[in-house]
Parts: C-alpha cells; sequence; structure tokens
C-alpha cells in the first residue's frame, strides 16, 4: 500500500472480521467478572491442595496476583514431559508452560528470571482452568496427580 494507507497491504478491510472481532469483544467483557468469578476458586483450590497433597512441589508466580485460571507449579525429580503424558493417559490435559515455549526442551526463560531453579524449571505444569471446568474436575485432578507424581518418583 501507498503512503495514504499508512503503508500498510492495499486492500479492502475485512468489515465482517472486523464487526465479528468487536462483537466478540463485547461478550467477553460482558463475561469478564463472572469467569473470574467462577475459575479464581478453582485456582486457588488447585494453588492450596497440590503442595499439601504432594512433596517436593513449588507454586510458580505470585499466589494472588496471578490470572484466574492459571496454576503453575514445579515438581522436584520429575520431566514435564513425563507429567504430561501420564495426565494425558487419564484424560486430563495440562501443558508445560506458555503455548509458545510448549515444545521447547530447556527450562522456561520466564521461570528462570523468576528465581526458579533449572533442574526445578524443568518439571514445570501449567494448569488452566476453563469456562466449563467444575469442582468434581478440580476433585478428580486433586486424586490423580499425586499418585502419578509418586508413581513416577518411583
Amino acid at each position: 500500500g501507498g503512503d495514504q494507507e499508512r503503508k500498510r497491504r492495499a486492500s479492502t478491510q475485512n468489515i465482517a472480521g472486523i464487526v465479528g472481532m468487536a462483537k466478540a469483544i463485547e461478550i467477553c467483557r460482558e463475561n469478564m467478572v463472572s469467569e473470574k468469578n467462577l475459575q479464581t476458586p478453582l485456582r486457588d483450590l488447585l494453588l492450596e491442595k497440590i503442595p499439601q497433597l504432594i512433596e517436593g512441589v513449588k507454586v510458580n508466580g505470585d499466589r494472588i496476583n496471578r490470572l484466574p485460571n492459571n496454576a503453575h507449579f514445579s515438581f522436584a525429580g520429575l520431566s514435564s514431559e513425563s507429567l504430561l503424558m501420564s495426565l494425558d493417559m487419564q484424560g486430563m490435559y495440562a501443558s508445560m508452560g506458555s503455548a509458545c515455549t510448549s515444545g521447547a526442551m530447556e527450562p522456561s526463560h520466564v521461570l528462570q528470571a523468576i528465581g526458579v531453579d533449572d533442574s526445578l524449571a524443568m518439571g514445570a505444569l501449567r494448569i488452566t482452568i476453563g469456562r466449563w471446568t467444575t469442582q468434581e474436575h478440580i476433585e478428580d485432578l486433586l486424586k490423580a496427580l499425586p499418585k502419578i507424581v509418586k508413581s513416577l518418583r518411583i
């Protein structure tokens, strides 16, 4: 595009896409508080119970000032991959970290920056709570995860 288009690619604007995005943002804004109110107690339950139930677990990040749907842990002596595979076999899904680093085989630079030891960072597990996550899902995870960790540490 020319100067009249601020050097953006010349084309017709995607009006339908723009209107659709505006509506999606409107819906998200309307539901933001109710989503937060549903997700925060579930996240807090994970942050409280996982370190109580499993030895050698570190909560990564601040326990209060964090996203309402995000709980991030490091498990001493375990690899993220083994945790993820074991959870997957139970029909439970988590991640090693952010989507942009989920396939990386080295410690997260973010975890390193907040002072997490490299060996602990290699056992990172991010649990994200979604719109349809229920108390029952969390309870199922809290039952399964200690057994998984115990079997992997043998």
